[in-house]
């Protein structure tokens, strides 16, 4: 089997579920399967956005991001449904337990894709047969589909799994790349999105090809310091390693929301800045850290988005400080136009063991006092559960998380 393993080189999988939320549901709902079917954050409200779609859906051109009437004018038949998360979550942990018993190198990127470094495994067999048993035993006992990419590196295994779906399997080596990658498109490289890809047209590089002889003086000139890493990426140099401990170095924690409709209502822009506040300071805690910096979006009715920021002096992770701080930049920045979308993000952040906070007897009396009440409200809630309290301030809200999820989610396929 060695003859499969590169002496000095790498071999790495990228692992992608394919149409994952939708899968979930038809998994868990075999009366879904073959029919054209939508996830959205709020089917109820015609200018719900789609979450994702199966791909029966997509072939009557049912896209992610698409409002939800436009996609039931395009698939009249659509079933669209709200997100629930947990199955996903559950979903998403058995398949990296599978990962994680193939090798210890196994670096999560989302919730339905991830990283293998199977180098070294040649007692398991060669790597497409390896590919092979990982896709078919997710299949068998999960009842979901995959796309599997092996290549040398990181960034060509993902553009691997890409070329096939779903239940597709790619090997892309470097020799494949004049034939397989750099034909295609610029705006179908990974890490080049709409905007870049607009810019890349202008000086008339509309292929990958096109990249890797594009003159590096033209790219750092027009995306800077990223145009040169695109154009090694396209290559096929990527040297980063598939790390395990990846999905522990996260700098933010934030949650956003599109509105039911453009809205100049101020009680119910602060009412989600709440709700919002309490979702990211929920998961500062799932999580043991604090931020120092308080950033809000506001995209208005004209998709136009703005992104605003308070350095603090301290630590923070309670939901009042949060939405005090980001109401603060609501009013300092909003113009008063309609705002389709609002986020809350907590950055800069660090562990609560590794923060020595300095308080002066203000502070500390202050915080003190709140200590008592919070192990009080931690240990009704234990014995009551999680809606024993409710400020009167919070919205009613037995939805799901409205964001995609983030690292902060990833941690439990170790447990």
């Amino acid at each position: 089997m060695s003859k499969w393993y590169p002496k000095k080189g790498r071999v790495i999988f990228h692992v992608d579920m394919n149409s994952f939320y939708a899968s979930v549901e038809a998994a868990y709902d075999p009366s879904l399967k073959g029919k054209p079917l939508a996830i959205a954050g709020n089917p109820e409200e015609r200018r719900g956005i789609i979450v994702t779609s199966s791909y029966e859906a997509r072939a009557k051109g049912v896209k992610t991001t698409m409002p939800i009437w436009e996609a039931k004018r395009l698939c009249p038949n659509l079933i669209i449904m709200r997100p629930n998360f947990e199955r996903y979550r559950k979903a998403s942990s058995e398949m990296f337990k599978m990962l994680a018993e193939i090798t210890p190198y196994v670096q999560p990127v989302s919730i339905d894709e991830g990283y293998m470094d199977i180098t070294g495994c040649e007692a398991l067999g060669a790597p497409l047969e390896i590919a092979n048993r990982l896709q078919q035993r997710i299949h068998d006992e999960l009842d979901l589909p995959c796309s599997i990419g092996i290549a040398p590196n990181k960034f060509l295994a993902k553009m691997a799994s890409d070329m096939k779906k779903p239940m597709g399997i790619t090997v892309l080596r470097l020799r494949d790349l004049p034939m397989k990658l750099w034909p295609l498109p610029i705006g179908e490289m990974y890490g080049i999105g709409a905007k870049t890809a607009e810019k890349l047209n202008k000086v008339d590089i509309t292929t990958i090809h096109d990249l890797v002889e594009a003159d590096i003086y033209l790219l750092k000139r027009i995306l800077g310091i990223n145009g040169e890493r695109l154009q090694n990426r396209a290559k096929g140099i990527d040297t980063r390693s598939v790390d395990p401990d990846a999905i522990y170095d996260f700098k933010s924690i934030g949650n956003s929301q599109t509105l039911p409709e453009d809205t100049t209502d101020d009680l119910v822009i602060k009412q989600l800045l709440r709700k919002l506040s309490r979702k990211v300071s929920e998961r500062l805690k799932r999580k043991e850290v604090v931020g120092q910096n308080v950033q809000l979006m506001i995209r208005f009715h004209d998709r136009k988005t703005i992104t605003r920021s308070k350095k603090l002096s301290t630590y923070i992770d309670e939901d009042d400080t949060i939405f005090n701080y980001a109401y603060a930049l609501l009013d300092q920045h909003w113009n008063g136009t309609p705002i389709r979308l609002l986020g809350v993000t907590v950055q800069d952040l660090q562990e609560k063991k590794a923060i020595a906070q300095q308080l002066n007897l203000f502070t500390y009396e202050h915080e003190a006092k709140k200590e008592k009440l919070y192990e009080t409200m931690e240990q009704l809630t234990e014995k009551y559960g999680a809606k024993t309290f409710k400020n009167g301030h919070q919205l009613e809200d037995n939805s799901q998380p409205r964001t995609s999820f983030q690292k902060d989610y990833l941690d439990d396929y170790r447990k």
